[in-house]
């Protein structure tokens, strides 16, 4: 076969890839390859592109900015486009960029900096006042995260300076210690965790609900200014300083060098700090210092032609297994780790890594004694990757019996999971009290997993209820706690009395139920009582909940020792109720959906109404739709409320209805 038609074929299915990883990576939030994977195979696409020109079409990823904007969120066009930028995977291209710079532009400064793994943002203020913030999108259509953005402590919500208008971009990105927190939280919750901070980021600030955003720790760092009015500005140093001066947390360490070659050195040092950082890099970048030069050299279709990215390789590294230990979750599920002889990776000593369960060791044939690779996911969460030299041994083995209470450990159905099978199980029960005083759930404070042991062990706790039973005199003579501290601790357990339904019904720790789930529970059924008569047919009803979950809310339910926890907890005071806050019920079981551009509401404020009024909004029209509140340039859910006969108003008609 002729080389150009083998390039052809390789080429279609290289789009087909990537396309697909790239709807993963950016509108999911998912991604199945890590980042040099997917950087490999554009790569290898753009050298076929290059070669034969001809196979070059308007729709390849190379030409493509970032993902999609998503339907959830209003769409916002950018008036400055957001670009995409150059990768180079090697000092060779760093200097092939610096030659084609002083081709086009003749000698040049540059500024490098930090490249944050995050998510592009852009924020906009009119006369010092924060008024939207939006995703990149595609780089010219992104989605309307305002809200969102507001709940970022770090981006200000008022300048230091009164500008007429000003643009800037920056990165919204999760630091370490909250993705830490996060991934605990969500396996507690045996919920899939995110798999970086990156996507755990995007995922965040993607959500519907804003107090989720809020309880994520997101940060952000600003490294450009796109457009401003009232303030002239000559060069990329003088605007970061700039920036500053407004208030802006922006991207740190940059500096600014005269010649290439430093330029070049500070990519080095920046890999070198790597691991030391409090948050992800993928990369430096390297940027043309004077706007004027920008101006001659341009773009391209997809990036600036005065700067460039270097992408840092992944750290991978063998190391012996050990030992597996087993370890025993809230609801039973034995969870394996990886002890192994203790490597630097990413700039720390890493001993241990989960083996996820026997589907994940057995696809890898996972034996101690094995070398096996290691690398850090994210540079933060260590997994194993594969084996690099067999040692004869055969794939472990889960054992099938609790290695903490001894009951039988099985396999239920098609889940992965092997659990143990004893509800009384001590393991299990530490892990659900943990569970249910964590900040997501009843957020007790000082109740922390230390603690939450030390009560269990020494018999003053052995069940949920006992913690609202805890007196100062019993606390006290605990090791670490004196009369204040335990008087804390009391106070503390009492004030969680008075939270929202939903904490409750998170904290409970129910099967498959996540904070969000939680929440549509609490907010559909009102009652705990409404929620313990609900039978699966009607939870199912909820936008979002599937089979499974319906099924094992009401299973929950359904238990006598259910009943009687709940029971026991109303008698002591809890509150049973939803808390949310409801101006009328009118809209009480309707489900609306938005679409286009509406006369004067925000889609959020238009949200914000209909749940007022006790309804509440979903992202997509089906037969279960009661309203689609459609405005100008209304797209495909227009269509679709029309083709299922679902009933549309405008704005006005709802204004009619809501007074």
């Amino acid at each position: 076969m002729p080389d150009f038609e083998l390039s052809r074929l390789r080429a279609a299915e290289l789009k087909e890839q990537l396309n697909y990883h790239i709807k993963r990576y950016y509108d999911e939030d998912a991604p199945e390859i890590s980042d040099y994977e997917y950087d490999m195979l554009m790569r290898e696409l753009k050298a076929i592109e290059e070669e034969y020109p001809q196979l070059i079409t308007a729709d390849s990823p190379t030409r493509r900015v970032g993902g999609t904007a998503s339907e959830k969120f209003a769409p916002v066009v950018h008036t400055v486009r957001m670009e995409s930028l150059l990768d180079a995977f090697s000092e060779e291209e760093l200097y092939a960029f610096a030659s084609r710079v002083e081709q086009g532009a003749g000698e040049a400064a540059y500024v490098v900096e930090p490249k944050i793994d995050g998510l592009s943002v852009s924020l906009e203020y009119v006369n010092g006042e924060l008024v939207r913030g939006s995703t990149r999108g595609d780089g010219d259509v992104g989605e309307d995260v305002t809200h969102n953005i507001l709940t970022i402590k770090s981006i200000p919500h008022k300048l230091n300076i009164n500008l007429p208008f000003i643009e800037v971009r920056g990165e919204v990105y999760m630091p370490h210690s909250s993705f830490e927190e996060l991934v605990i939280r969500q396996e507690e919750a045996e919920e899939k965790p995110f798999k970086n901070p990156r996507n755990a980021a995007a995922g965040s600030l993607r959500q519907k609900d804003s107090a989720v955003t809020a309880s994520r720790g997101l940060d952000a760092f600003i490294f450009n200014i796109q457009q401003v009015e009232g303030k002239t500005l000559s060069s990329h140093k003088d605007s970061l300083d700039f920036l500053g001066e407004l208030g802006f947390k922006t991207v740190p360490d940059y500096k600014l060098f005269s010649d290439f070659d430093s330029a070049v050195e500070q990519v080095r040092k920046i890999g070198e700090m790597r691991g030391t950082l409090p948050f992800d890099i993928d990369g430096a970048v390297i940027k043309v210092d004077n706007f004027a030069k920008r101006e001659v050299l341009g773009s391209t279709a997809k990036f600036p032609r005065w700067a460039v990215a270097f992408k840092y390789p992944p750290e991978e590294k063998p190391t012996v297994l050990r030992e597996v230990e087993i370890n025993v979750g809230r609801t039973g599920v034995l969870t394996p780790t990886a002890v192994f002889d203790p490597i630097q990776l990413a700039g720390t000593t890493v001993s241990r890594a989960t083996l996820h369960n026997q589907d994940f060791i057995n696809e890898k044939q996972i034996a101690i004694g094995d070398t096996v690779i290691v690398r850090k996911a994210g540079d933060i969460i260590p997994e194993v990757l594969s084996v690099a030299e067999k040692c004869g041994n055969e794939t472990f083995r889960i054992p099938d019996t609790c290695p903490v209470c001894g009951a039988p450990a099985v396999k239920e159905g098609d889940e992965a999971a092997i659990r143990c099978n004893n509800s009384d199980c001590p393991a299990q029960l530490k892990r659900r009290l943990i569970h249910f005083c964590s900040r997501d759930a009843m957020d007790i404070e000082s109740l922390g997993e230390a603690v939450v042991e030390m009560l269990v062990d020494s018999g003053l706790v052995s069940g949920v209820e006992d913690i609202y039973k805890l007196t100062s005199e019993e606390l006290i003579g605990l090791e670490h706690f004196a009369k204040k501290s335990a008087d804390n601790l009391v106070k503390a357990v009492a004030e969680s009395k008075q939270n929202d339904l939903y904490k409750l019904v998170f904290g409970l720790g129910i099967r498959h139920i996540g904070q969000k789930s939680a929440k549509l529970l609490s907010e559909h059924f009102i009652t705990m009582q409404a929620l313990q008569n609900a039978s699966v047919e009607d939870i199912s009803k909820i936008e979002g909940f599937g089979g499974i979950m319906a099924q094992s809310v009401a299973q929950y339910f359904a238990m006598p020792q259910t009943a009687e926890l709940i029971e026991k907890l109303t008698a002591l005071g809890l509150n049973m109720k939803s808390l949310k806050e409801i101006e009328s019920d009118i809209f009480k079981g309707k489900t609306f959906v938005l679409t286009g551009t509406l006369p004067t509401y925000t889609r959020n404020e238009a949200a914000a109404i209909i749940e007022k009024f006790g309804g509440k909004v979903s992202s997509s029209v089906s037969k279960k739709t009661d309203y689609v509140l459609a405005g100008e340039e209304a797209g495909s859910k227009l269509k679709k409320a029309n083709d299922l006969g679902v009933t549309v108003i405008d704005e006005a008609k709802f204004n009619e209805m809501i007074s």
